[in-house]
């Protein structure tokens, strides 16, 4: 098991050095000049060449690429920010903090509302009930969140103005950002909920446990239930990262002072620095999101323990 987790922090290790690639050669790409936005319009030429010179932006991208990396690994330093002049890593932190409540506030709300209407709708099969829930999951997996979003607020807030316009001030105003982003997550989770649960339905030891007179309740909750976590547990890794990832239109769209937000307005900056920071950061954490789901899994699964000890105890015979 140890050497597996090894090998899974150096495949996201890897990952992680291809993504700081992919965005330095994107935001090199990129159209603008960060040296004129800092200086204006109105700024000669040796001026803002003088500034690219200052600022490193006329070395080669594979120099400074290999600078920022050196930086980070040997300082913890990922660089000042163009237009604050502030640490990048203090700007980045102070709002992914936001970001975080975001996402762990909707974690909590797919988990509440997701897994149940999934058992519900397994249970019972063919009903008007299934019929209902399986239809609104397909509604609110095709409806784009910026719509959703947008269409809460002109029903929600400027028709009905029972709710606040944007801003993250307390729980009133976190009622549609996580209903937004939430939706997609909560229909995803209720489908993979009810799709574990109707094919742990077929298997042999749920006949059985019924053939034995145990309460439906208990045949659900405790054989059935129990089995079908282990699609849902690798749905539900997965889905921390993206609501994490996925939160910077929501943010947008609502004002949420969060991580997202602030790239979507350090790219309009040519703020370089900052964005490269924070999709490296969004990047790890979602590695690190891969690897706690990978290893709960064989928590979950005994067979998969079962696989890494018959490996060590063959490694031992045929020593």
């Amino acid at each position: 098991m140890g050497k597996y987790i090894i090998k899974r922090l150096f495949m996201a290790l890897g990952v992680l050095l291809g993504v700081s690639l992919l965005i330095f050669i994107l935001l090199d790409l990129a159209p603008g000049d960060p040296a004129r936005q800092i200086l204006g319009e109105t700024a000669t030429a040796e001026a803002v060449e003088n500034l690219r010179e200052e600022m490193g932006l006329n070395r080669p991208l594979v120099v400074r690429w290999g600078e920022y990396l050196r930086d980070i690994v040997l300082h913890g330093d990922f660089g000042t920010s163009y237009k604050s002049n502030e640490p990048v890593a203090k700007e980045i932190l102070t709002r992914f903090v936001t970001t975080i409540n975001f996402a762990l506030v909707v974690f909590c709300l797919t988990l509440l509302v997701g897994i149940p209407l999934g058992i519900i709708s397994a249970i019972r099969r063919g009903t008007w009930a299934d019929t209902v829930l399986t239809s609104i999951a397909m509604i609110f997996m095709a409806v784009p969140g910026f719509w959703l979003g947008l269409m809460l607020i002109l029903v929600l807030a400027c028709k009905l103005a029972i709710l606040p316009v944007s801003g993250w001030y307390g729980p009133v105003y976190w009622i549609m950002p996580c209903v937004t982003h939430g939706a997609f997550q909560i229909a995803s989770l209720m489908k993979t909920t009810r799709a574990s649960m109707l094919d742990v339905t077929r298997q042999d030891y749920i006949s059985t446990a019924r053939a034995k007179g145990l309460r439906e309740k208990r045949v659900v909750y405790h054989h059935m239930l129990k089995n079908a976590l282990i699609p849902v547990i690798t749905n539900l890794g997965t889905m921390l990262g993206h609501l994490l990832g996925g939160a910077m239109v929501i943010e947008q769209i609502f004002a949420v002072p969060g991580l997202g937000k602030f790239l979507i307005e350090s790219l309009g900056n040519r703020d370089f620095p900052v964005v490269q920071g924070g999709v490296l950061l969004i990047s790890a954490v979602y590695s690190v999101m891969i690897l706690l789901t990978d290893i709960l899994y064989t928590v979950v699964d005994p067979r998969l323990r079962s696989m890494y000890t018959s490996k060590k105890k063959s490694v031992k015979k045929g020593a």
